[in-house]
């Protein structure tokens, strides 16, 4: 059964969805009661309004969260905050609404790219997303693959940002805050832009989302060194960067521009991953190299970086009351994997600052 500690640390990855800060962060989880012969958990929570469909929206999130981690009952009961620690949020909020994102020394911009599609760019990066939140930082992404936009899907969101004034309030999904093109277009539509109009979306993604205090900001970037990946690069001066690859030779070849690329803009490669390493039977525990081997290691080697780990191909284990297609529980074998990535990743950026 859940304690307290563990149900704290649990609705610490839920944002209040006004102020769109954890509920830890802002001091909202005003009781925790356990009966742990019924299994059931009770919480008091502190909101900026009631009443509202927000609140049925945290409402369900926390349930099923509970559910999920132990509980068999919850109950919520809701408060709004007092008129003495709204003051001290409208503080915060102009403090941090006039510095720009890209101004923000305390943000480290971490893009993920490779040379060609199809190689699990966009897997690896809602994965090591949701593993540095799991980490216990402060995480947002930018589906910055504006054409071949996926993260919502991927990461099961079924929900838009909400628009505050003048400031678009990001999705937040298993403790990651996610803003993407495929919010703002209806149907599934093709985007037909011409790169300017682009390069103008991607600019107001990093100025006019509030995302709030983050540690980490993640961009999943196009595949190629096209106009939408050079954009990004131009955009922020300091950035480091992820290459993703298989380990077919041809795939590490064409991933070996993308990296070129970041050193021409001076960004820092930390590492590559590749994905899609080996299939492991589950009958016989073989491995077997479907698409070769050492791309990783060779591509690590020609832009003078670290392999940081090696992915095989496998299938997440699907939840459907919960459904996140591409990621990976942390106790899942892969999701181990982007555990110690997600270490690795925190460590090197912390040596190199």
């Amino acid at each position: 059964m859940l304690t307290n500690e563990q149900v704290l640390s649990l609705l610490g990855t839920i944002n209040e969805p006004f102020i769109n800060k954890s509920l830890v962060e802002l001091n909202a989880v005003k009781e925790i009661s356990i009966k742990e012969e019924k299994k059931h958990v009770s919480v008091k929570i502190a909101l900026l309004k009631t009443g509202t469909a927000e609140q049925m929206q945290i409402q369900t999130q926390i349930v099923q969260l509970l559910k999920q981690n132990g509980a068999d009952t919850v109950g919520i009961r809701f408060t709004e905050f007092t008129e003495e620690e709204k003051s001290q949020f409208n503080e915060d909020n102009q403090e941090n609404s006039s510095l720009s994102l890209l101004d923000n020394k305390k943000v480290q911009f971490l893009a993920i790219a490779s040379g060609k599609g199809g190689v699990g760019k966009s897997t690896v990066s809602v994965n090591l997303a949701v593993s540095l939140a799991r980490l216990g930082k402060k995480v947002g992404i930018i589906d910055a693959d504006i054409y071949g936009f996926s993260v919502p899907d991927m990461m099961g969101i079924t929900t838009r940002p909400v628009i505050r004034g003048e400031r678009i309030i990001p999705v937040d999904r298993f403790g990651v805050k996610v803003i993407s093109m495929g919010f703002f277009v209806e149907d599934n539509s093709p985007i037909i832009w011409r790169g300017p109009m682009l390069g103008k979306m991607l600019q107001q993604f990093f100025t006019e989302v509030e995302w709030g205090d983050l540690d980490y900001l993640l961009l999943d970037l196009p595949p190629g060194t096209g106009d939408v990946a050079l954009d990004v690069h131009s955009m922020l001066p300091s950035c480091k960067e992820i290459i993703v690859t298989t380990p077919h030779p041809t795939a590490s070849i064409v991933a070996a521009r993308a990296g070129v690329m970041a050193l021409k803009t001076n960004h820092e490669i930390i590492g590559v991953v590749e994905n899609m390493s080996y299939f492991e039977s589950k009958k016989t525990g073989e491995k077997e190299y479907v698409f070769g081997k050492g791309g990783g290691e060779r591509l690590a080697k020609e832009l003078q970086t670290t392999l940081l780990g090696q992915l095989p191909l496998q299938q997440p284990d699907w939840d459907e009351e919960d459904f996140a297609p591409s990621i990976y529980d942390k106790d899942h074998p892969t999701g181990k994997i982007y555990t110690s990535i997600a270490k690795e990743v925190v460590e090197k950026i912390v040596l190199n600052k």
